[in-house]
């Protein structure tokens, strides 16, 4: 069951979507490349975080509703361009606004770990990288990066990059990834790189942005999610489903109606301006929260429901699980839904 003829029904779990950007990604599936240039076409959206939010989040729910690598590629560009363009509105002006080069595509790559340490120096010739940075996914294929680094021992900004400069070598750890086996992530070493600020020193952790980047990254999720589920629903409505199966679709309807729900109301935080500081950090919490719980319940009830057939027959169903698994990883389960809780104690005091 194609996912167009789904929407068309009364009810569908994709209602919501955009069906134009679900099969696009749909058609485009594992080729980077043409999902690089997707992004590309797909660059005006990022203007949309912070004004008509539910359009940014709906967009890239729907490419992951359509593919998952896809949803990945494009996800982290228009990041990085909503990043500019924050740090462009937020300092009219200074010297830490950057435009994007015509035709260049992002990653955004703030992961540290205590093994891995990268360092900005200030010359009279500029700013400069050197040192080795972690997680930088699809560094092999975009243009350009916004990479985080320290300044002092407790400070971090964050940088524009041009990958292509020769100071800059990826490593080669293999990616042993079944989820999401395009999209390789691998590590950096850079050396004496020319980087250009995005926004002074600290600017990067605590602007609103912040938060609204996580919110995003869940909108791919639920898409994906929906997709899943609507697989379970197609099932029930070509035989009479037994209670078992309508069990099944009960569980998926209340988990991506509390995801869905949770995201339209971040969505209106962030567009009426009340998403910033402690109180963009709860609403994107829960909206996180929300988005990861159903992921985990649809990759449970999906395959409870259906069984092995498409895990081992349908590729597209099979590497759609398979790479939900992974990207909702990035949600770091009772360890988050712990914050929620600290930041709804203190909410409430």
């Amino acid at each position: 069951m194609t996912t167009s003829t789904a929407a068309s029904r009364p009810f569908s779990f994709l209602a919501w979507a955009d069906q134009d950007l679900v099969l696009a990604a749909r058609d485009v599936a594992a080729d980077i490349p043409a999902a690089l240039s997707l992004a590309i076409d797909l660059s005006p959206l990022s203007s949309h975080l912070g004004t008509s939010t539910w359009s940014y989040l709906r967009s890239l729910g729907s490419l992951g509703a359509g593919d998952l690598t896809v949803a990945r590629v494009v996800e982290p560009h228009l990041d990085a361009l909503s990043i500019l363009e924050q740090a462009a509105d937020a300092h009219p002006g200074a010297d830490v606004t950057v435009s994007a080069p015509r035709g260049s595509t992002w990653g955004v790559y703030a992961a540290h770990s205590p093994d891995t340490h990268l360092d900005a120096t200030r010359s009279d010739a500029g700013w400069r990288l050197s040192g080795s940075k972690p997680w930088c996914s699809l560094a092999a294929h975009v243009s350009h990066a916004i990479i985080t680094a320290h300044v002092s021992d407790e400070r971090r900004q964050a940088f524009a990059v041009d990958l292509s400069h020769p100071g800059i070598r990826r490593d080669d750890a293999s990616w042993a990834s079944r989820g999401l086996v395009d999209v390789r992530s691998t590590g950096l070493d850079l050396h004496d790189v020319p980087a250009t600020p995005v926004g002074p020193a600290g600017w990067y952790l605590t602007r609103p942005g912040f938060a609204w980047g996580g919110v995003a990254v869940a909108a791919v999720w639920f898409g994906a999610a929906a997709a899943l589920a609507q697989r379970v629903l197609d099932a029930a409505c070509r035989r009479e489903p037994d209670q078992i199966a309508t069990w099944h679709l009960g569980r998926l309807d209340r988990a991506l109606r509390a995801a869905e729900l949770e995201l339209r109301a971040a969505a209106a935080a962030i567009d009426a301006g009340t998403a910033a500081g402690a109180a963009g950090a709860f609403m994107a919490a829960r909206a996180r929260d929300a988005a990861a719980s159903a992921a985990h319940v649809c990759l449970t009830e999906v395959a409870r429901a259906l069984g092995p057939a498409p895990l081992t027959f349908d590729e597209e169903h099979a590497r759609r699980a398979a790479d939900l698994t992974v990207y909702v990883r990035q949600h770091h389960g009772d360890r988050d839904l712990a914050r929620t809780g600290a930041m709804l104690v203190e909410a409430a005091r």
